[in-house]
């Protein structure tokens, strides 16, 4: 087949944050949107508001797996949260706010709303910290130093971002080019 034939990629054309992370689904696939979800959850650089409807809508296209991608967000997005849950356990609150809030896009004041969030709210914090946009980063640390069950602190972790993965990946993935 000659290049001019060729179907275009269906992320030809795009530019900045989505075209830099459509580039890199391109070269690792649903295991690329894994890797952004997992960063995304431990340092915000790019948020899942654009890695997952752009990852529906690959999956649409035919270029990703829908399943595989919601599989490998979910599980990125669980082992950021352990990553700070361990974290929070290890060091303590006071020590992981005043080390984290060192990192770029990171605000003292937004580690102390999501602890303060946790001790009014307990488990269900965890669940509905997932579906709220910088929320669902800092909730896992108060968890972990608050000694909360492994247990409860994964199933709610998993529940909630996979409600939230599904959500964004589904809506995509069935809206298509619209």
């Amino acid at each position: 087949m000659d290049i001019m034939t060729a179907a275009a990629s269906p992320t030809e054309g795009l530019t900045g944050l989505v075209g830099f992370a459509a580039s890199a689904i391109d070269n690792l696939g649903e295991w690329g949107v894994g890797a952004f979800t997992l960063a995304e959850t431990v340092v915000p650089p790019i948020p899942s508001e654009v890695i997952l409807p752009l990852a529906g809508y690959l999956a649409n296209q035919g270029s990703l797996n829908v399943f595989l991608v919601f599989a490998t967000s979910t599980l990125g997005a669980y082992l950021g949260a352990l990553l700070l849950y361990w974290l929070g356990a290890k060091l303590g609150l006071e020590r992981s706010i005043r080390w984290l809030s060192k990192l770029p896009l990171v605000d003292r004041e937004d580690f102390e709303r999501a602890a303060g969030w946790f001790h009014r709210h307990g488990r269900s914090s965890i669940f509905f910290g997932r579906l709220l946009p910088g929320a669902r980063s800092l909730i896992s640390l108060p968890a972990g130093a608050a000694a909360m069950s492994f247990g409860t602190f994964s199933l709610f972790t998993l529940a909630g971002s996979g409600l939230w993965n599904g959500a964004l990946i589904g809506l995509c993935y069935l809206l298509g080019t619209q």
